[in-house]
């Protein structure tokens, strides 16, 4: 099935749409497909590929990330990168998980941009705001081209995904963590199948994400696993917390991160609506106990989190990781480290070198890929 015959807004100039983004110069057209039924796709050409974010702390006064999709079909009801859609005249809820941007171009992009010879090659990373490996990675095929244009740059790199696709990219992320550091994590919140299908409709199960982190030790590759976000009075029992810390040990985890539930504005309304259809008996308490004004859970609940895990973690042998406080992501190890000279190109018929090579994202416009 190609995607030309999927196309209902071939023209982005076209008045037949309202949606608001064909009012958007980048938009080249936007698709449906059977496979992906109820998501519409809207392939852009993106201007750049880096973003750069303000910093925490003044030891980390800025970071930088990558979002190859802006929107994400996983459709975690707690997702915090839900507000963001709304920049776009779309909403935060139903459009976030079915309203998805694709930058077709972002490989050569960001390609051009490591070239450039103010880059200082700082760790960037992927995932922090939405899923690079989400379901339709599998047919646009971007992070190879991404990844190799780090690598081959001499760029450091981190990738937080709930997504199984992230498996396909083995091969090429062990090529380049043999040049650059390459800190990779999966974030796996809830263990019970029902809870997890309820709340993140569109993930991988559990028992997947650690069979991937499994297979990325196995290539050789560290793997943290974000346990977050932990859930008042849903995910944060003993038993629970006990559980899930036992599957993460026994599948080879590096480190584990933890965290409360936060909900931003754009995304609490979102997450109510559901707690309202799903747990009604919890909505008073979530309302009162935790997020009726605020984003965070309460100081006194994040102490008590606090001293229920931390044992937990200590029993299971585990080591906890470090968030990056700036991008939300994996702390990459390459943080504190002086840079060097760049290195050597990607040798020919390396991996990354193949990834490098003129690929046909640019050239959607006139010759669709097979979807």
């Amino acid at each position: 099935m190609r995607w030309s015959g999927q196309a209902i807004n071939t023209d982005p100039s076209t008045e037949q749409s309202s949606n608001a983004l064909v009012r958007l110069s980048n938009v080249v057209r936007s698709v449906q497909t059977p496979e992906f039924a109820g998501i519409t796709f809207h392939e852009v050409l993106a201007k750049t590929a880096l973003n750069h974010v303000p910093g925490a702390t003044k030891a980390l006064p800025f970071g930088w990330t990558i979002n190859p999709y802006r929107g994400c079909s996983h459709s975690c009801v707690y997702c915090f990168a839900r507000a963001t859609h709304e920049y776009l005249d779309l909403d935060a809820g139903k459009d976030f998980d079915s309203e998805i941007i694709v930058k077709i171009n972002v490989a050569e992009v960001l390609a051009k941009e490591l070239r450039k010879p103010s880059w200082q090659r700082h760790p960037i990373a992927l995932g922090t705001n939405t899923d690079p490996y989400q379901r339709a990675e599998g047919r646009y095929r971007l992070m190879p081209g991404v990844i190799a244009a780090l690598a081959d740059s001499g760029t450091p790199f981190s990738i937080l995904t709930k997504g199984t696709l992230l498996r396909r990219d083995l091969p090429l992320l062990a090529e380049a963590a043999q040049h650059v550091p390459v800190d990779l994590a999966m974030s796996i919140a809830i263990m019970d199948d029902d809870l997890q299908q309820s709340i993140e409709p569109g993930t991988p199960t559990a028992t997947a994400r650690l069979a991937t982190v499994t297979a990325v030790r196995e290539a050789g590759l560290e793997c943290s696993v974000f346990l977050m976000p932990i859930l008042p009075h849903l995910t944060d029992t003993k038993a629970h917390l006990d559980d899930a810390l036992r599957r993460v040990k026994e599948a080879g985890a590096s480190s584990v991160l933890y965290t409360a539930l936060h909900l931003r504005p754009g995304t609490k309304e979102w997450f109510m609506v559901w707690l309202e259809r799903e747990h009604p008996e919890l909505v008073e308490k979530y309302r009162y106990l935790y997020y009726g004004t605020r984003s965070y859970a309460p100081k006194e609940y994040r102490i008590w989190l606090a001293a229920r895990i931390r044992p937990l973690i200590a029993r299971h042998g585990l080591t906890r990781g470090t968030e990056d406080p700036t991008t939300g992501g994996v702390r990459s190890n390459a943080i504190g480290m002086s840079r060097g000279p760049d290195g050597e190109r990607a040798p020919t018929g390396s991996l990354i070198a193949e990834e490098l090579a003129p690929n046909l994202a640019i050239s959607a416009i006139s010759q669709p890929p097979l979807f």
